[in-house]
């Protein structure tokens, strides 16, 4: 089912995280087509479910590898100042996303041209997300840095700095997943980051693999901010969330989407359970129930595409980013017919141009059927799944990381 926006929105997603956790592989086509659920000989092919074994804990994830420094480039590592120990701080739940206020000591312009991350406790690291402060906000989150106890800061959904994420040109600087290497620019291509900005760490705790304390850092690679380079812009792509129950199974406590939300504000607080509905805003229509959902956004000002990635979780299956679809001039710039979220890492593509009025739409499909697969899912019937934060939760997201005049 496709959306289409009116107009263009500073959206309320704020729950709208794991960008930069690029999914490999340009594979044979998708049919986003199949709303309704096919057989179980179709959806459970012997050779595909092996994609999805490791999705639980991550255990033993490793670093990425560093790759070699270009001429002028460095790197600049930002640690924790100490030790966080994850926990559900509303209560319930399994998951915790915390912030870190990390200062890289820019005292000139730089040129961020890649980053990786090097998860502390790789068994409990669901994953990572960097965003850049701007100097004129890192006293608003030195501040907010000190409104809670210990380490960071919850932070459900963004950084909580901001009360709109812009989707158009998100904050957003990097990331890292189980499977993710070094994300590096290619060459001539970068973010600048001004004199005195700063860098929030938010990590993705997953309790269900315990939880230990950890000590996680981000590494930063920095060319001279003189150099003649071209900026670099991250463009989210979510779409809605809208899975029912099995038909065995609808008379479970939550498989209605009511009693499914408010399971997800218990988890997660307002902050982190407001996307669901706010996306609606974004791709417009209403909530329908469908293993397949989409979102097509009208580009307004003229850019180029470099690079595109996608983002689910444990019930995704397949997901596919295009340009102008349904026209002749349609582009597929990500397809991954079976989604292996232990599997990802950044992707270039060949540039694409697009001009205001073209249209770039993010396709994904979700499955219950993994559950009976899955050690997370163990004991948990199923339920109707929207978009949210946790591990065992959903979401449906593109990104594009693109040029613009």
């Amino acid at each position: 089912m496709t959306r289409r926006p009116n107009t263009r929105l500073r959206a309320a997603v704020g729950a709208v995280a794991a960008l930069a956790l690029l999914a490999t592989g340009c594979q044979g086509a998708a049919d986003p087509s199949a709303d309704s659920p096919t057989t179980a000989t179709e959806n459970q092919p012997a050779a595909d479910t092996s994609a999805h074994t490791g999705h639980d804990s991550h255990a033993g994830a490793k670093p990425a590898k560093e790759v070699p420094l270009r001429a002028g480039e460095r790197r600049s590592t930002l640690a924790m100042p100490a030790a966080y120990t994850p926990s559900a701080p509303y209560g319930e739940g399994t998951d915790d996303y915390r912030c870190f206020l990390l200062d890289p000591g820019l005292s000139g312009d730089e040129w961020l041209t890649g980053t990786t991350v090097q998860p502390g406790n790789p068994d409990v690291v669901h994953h990572v997300i960097l965003f850049q402060v701007p100097p004129e906000m890192v006293e608003a989150a030195k501040a907010k840095d000190a409104q809670e106890d210990g380490e960071g800061w919850t932070c459900f959904g963004g950084t909580g700095l901001d009360a709109f994420q812009n989707v158009d040109d998100a904050a957003w600087i990097g990331a890292w997943a189980p499977g993710g290497e070094e994300s590096v620019r290619k060459p001539g291509y970068g973010v600048k980051l001004r004199a005195g900005s700063q860098v929030v760490m938010q990590v993705h705790y997953n309790l269900l693999a315990g939880s230990s304390p950890d000590t996680s850092a981000a590494q930063l690679r920095l060319a001279p901010g003189d150099r003649d380079m071209q900026q670099l812009h991250t463009m989210l792509l979510p779409a809605p969330v809208e899975l029912p129950c099995r038909a065995e199974h609808a008379h479970g406590p939550l498989c209605e989407r009511d009693a499914a939300m408010m399971d997800v504000l218990k988890r997660f607080g307002m902050e982190g359970s407001s996307t669901a509905n706010a996306l609606y805003l974004l791709c417009g229509g209403e909530p329908e129930p469908g293993q397949v959902q989409s979102c097509t956004r009208r580009v307004n000002e003229p850019m180029t595409i470099h690079a595109a990635g996608g983002h689910m979780h444990l019930l995704g299956r397949e997901i596919r980013i295009e340009t102008n679809p349904g026209t002749p001039r349609a582009k597929t710039v990500l397809d991954i017919p079976v989604w292996d979220f232990d599997d990802q890492g950044a992707r270039d593509i060949e540039p694409v141009s697009l001009e205001p009025g073209d249209t770039v739409e993010v396709t994904c499909k979700h499955v219950q059927w993994l559950r009976d697969q899955l050690p997370s899912f163990e004991g948990q019937p199923d339920r109707y799944v929207v978009w949210g934060e946790g591990t065992t939760d959903e979401m449906c997201l593109g990104m594009l990381q693109v040029t613009r005049p």
